[in-house]
């Protein structure tokens, strides 16, 4: 690993385990957004990560932006959910921008810890044109936005929204266009706060659009742009996904190696028995190979090659499916007190499992897979 990745990772670490760590219990608890974590993570510099160091950034690469989700993850998911989401959120304009739009939302997101969050996905289906209805018609230099996005991370939170939307529905992909709509913008709504079995530190809620005015001037790039700017998006999120997912998953392979070798049964540590043993190190071994199958990813999309996705898709659902298999596996090696909430791992167990749906589940992930490979993408 580069010098400058691991003193990433190593402040990374000790931002968990000094300040997130103490609170991940009771954020999972209580259901509360840990608001006071947002100004941490603001001090640190992670919810302008990716910014570019001339607007306040880091100029953090998508490496650098998976190092620090994984660690946050290895002791929170939820808390690890506010720096990826405000990656997803910041991605859009990142990509599509123009500089006026950069200075204003760049600095304001830098200077004020502002949240932003992505408004993609809809009721009505998942990764494919035709599933976005929510409108945009043009009026003059604004546009009029009626529609609803639904699962939306940071909802009723965040100060920017990166949205979605038809402009002209006979253009298909070519009629898709993004837009900046700021919180207070009237006839911009939210739904109730969803209630979830993990992540539950973190606001999700439905976003809606009542007549909601924007102007032509919030539009990132030219009319039409937009699905490429969510293609994009999506490509560059999911190794940070993956990210996430290596971090609970090596969060409970760390308590459970803790507890085999704490647990005494029939006089010895239970990390004796070699049933045990055969777990840990499978665990471990699956976990190794989901991290390098994310960081790989990362650094190709670092590297601007072409025909990143097939990788990116692998490294999400590889990865989530291995947070999945290793949090059940710890929850088992820790028997009764796997299934309790006075011990962690139950709750990385919660957690992981929204890393196998969110920004599309793992069977739309394999579909792009087989895409990039039966039509000879590399």
């Amino acid at each position: 690993m580069e010098k400058e990745n691991l003193m990433i990772r190593t402040a990374a670490e000790k931002t968990a385990q000094r300040i997130v760590q103490p609170r991940a219990a009771k954020i999972d608890i209580t259901g509360e957004f840990p608001h006071d974590l947002v100004e941490a993570f603001g001090r640190q510099g992670y919810l302008s990560f990716l910014l570019p160091e001339s607007y306040g950034g880091t100029d953090g690469d998508l490496t650098s932006f998976c190092i620090v989700i994984e660690e946050i993850a290895k002791v929170c998911g939820s808390s690890s959910l506010i720096i990826l989401a405000q990656g997803l959120g910041i991605l859009p304009i990142l990509l599509g921008g123009n500089s006026f739009q950069k200075d204003l939302y760049f600095t304001e997101i830098s200077e004020k810890n502002s949240l932003t969050a992505l408004a993609l996905k809809e009721p009505e289906g998942g990764l494919e044109v035709s599933s976005i209805r929510t409108m945009a018609e043009k009026q003059g230099k604004d546009y009029l936005i009626n529609g609803r996005k639904c699962f939306i991370t940071h909802g009723s939170l965040a100060k920017f929204y990166s949205v979605f939307v038809v402009t002209q529905p006979e253009r298909g992909a070519e009629g898709i266009s993004a837009f900046i709509v700021e919180d207070g913008t009237p006839g911009l709504l939210f739904g109730k706060r969803e209630e979830k079995i993990g992540m539950r530190g973190s606001v999700t809620t439905d976003v809606i659009f009542e007549d909601c005015r924007t102007s032509q001037e919030n539009r990132l790039g030219e009319e039409g742009a937009g699905w490429k700017i969510a293609m994009t998006t999506l490509n560059m999120s999911r190794p940070a996904i993956g990210a996430q997912a290596v971090g609970i998953a090596q969060g409970a392979l760390d308590f459970a190696i803790r507890y085999a070798n704490e647990r005494i049964q029939f006089g010895k540590p239970i990390s004796s028995f070699q049933a045990i043993q055969f777990m840990i190190a499978d665990m471990a071994t699956r976990v190794e190979a989901a991290r390098s199958l994310v960081y790989k990813a990362a650094a190709q999309i670092d590297e601007k090659l072409e025909g990143t996705e097939k990788l990116s898709a692998i490294s999400k659902y590889f990865a989530s499916e291995i947070a999945m298999e290793v949090t059940t596996d710890a929850v088992q090696i820790l028997g009764g007190y796997g299934y309790m909430k006075d011990y962690p791992v139950e709750r990385m167990m919660r957690d992981a499992k929204v890393t196998q749906i969110y920004e599309e589940p793992n069977q739309i992930q394999r579909w792009v897979v087989a895409q990039q490979l039966l039509s000879n993408k590399e």
